[in-house]
């Protein structure tokens, strides 16, 4: 409990000591691109906590999650299914490569071609990039399933529907919140570059429009708000993540004793 404590400590004092060594470093800065923390801080209230966050931080939000519950509610299925049939993943492993290797940004001349430049191109791009990890993932947690449990399954005529349920997802289950984790980061990443190309508002359209008028100071405050919004995120699906799988940790524990 002790060490647990400690670790806590230490994951809420790090960024405090950062941050309060930016303020000391930047205090009283006149450089136009390197402002004060305090006149950063500032400037995020007056921007975030009032006057745009209905108009961007909302609009954001709102696509990155849909972007995000789309790709997990493709790539989960279809990478739990082409984890139970090897042969059907054999042959379309290929094209998953393939797919994969596009960079990102390489797909938004497309997306804003075949969707235009509203809320759908954008949440496309963080579904196509979103989906893979997931997929990948549900594969590689299908096929770490213990095959004696398998074999018991089959030795005891569990049908398949009920080996699906309570045998091959919960086994499988860490490895797909590793790819969801994944994901997520990426669904944060993704929103913001989709939202520098032909955009009218959110978080990377603030920020990139900040840059070409020179707004320095309201440029960093994006910059914070997307660090924030990362942290909360992956505290948060950390949360959520430790409660689904605390049956996991349990038997690891056992199983370590």
């Amino acid at each position: 409990m002790k060490r647990r404590h400690l670790f806590l400590a230490v994951e809420v004092l790090s960024p405090l000591v950062v941050l309060g060594a930016w303020w000391a470093v930047s205090a009283g800065s006149t450089d136009p691109f390197f402002p004060s923390l305090a006149k950063i801080i500032d400037q995020f209230g007056q921007t975030w906590l009032f006057s745009r966050f209905d108009s961007d931080v909302v609009p954001s939000l709102a696509r990155m999650f849909a972007g995000y519950a789309i790709a997990a509610g493709v790539g989960i299925p279809l990478g739990v299914a082409l984890g139970l049939a090897r042969r059907l993943h054999e042959a379309v492993a290929p094209l998953l490569e393939f797919a994969r290797a596009i960079p990102p940004p390489a797909l938004i001349p497309f997306g804003i071609v075949v969707l235009g430049v509203g809320d759908a191109m954008k949440i496309f791009i963080i579904v196509a990039v979103c989906v893979f990890p997931i997929v990948l993932n549900a594969i590689d947690g299908v096929r770490s399933v213990d095959p004696e449990l398998m074999d018991a399954g089959r030795a005891y005529q569990v049908g398949r529907r009920d080996r699906l349920v309570h045998v091959v997802l919960p086994a499988s289950m860490p490895q797909i919140f590793a790819g969801l984790r994944t994901a997520l980061s990426l669904a944060l990443i993704l929103m913001v570059i989709s939202e520098m190309v032909a955009s009218t508002n959110g978080i990377g359209y603030f920020v990139l429009q900040s840059q070409r008028t020179f707004a320095i100071t309201e440029m960093w405050s994006g910059i914070l708000l997307l660090g924030i919004l990362g942290y909360v995120l992956n505290l948060a699906f950390g949360l959520v993540e430790r409660r689904v799988l605390r049956w996991h940790r349990a038997a690891r524990g056992v199983a370590t004793n």
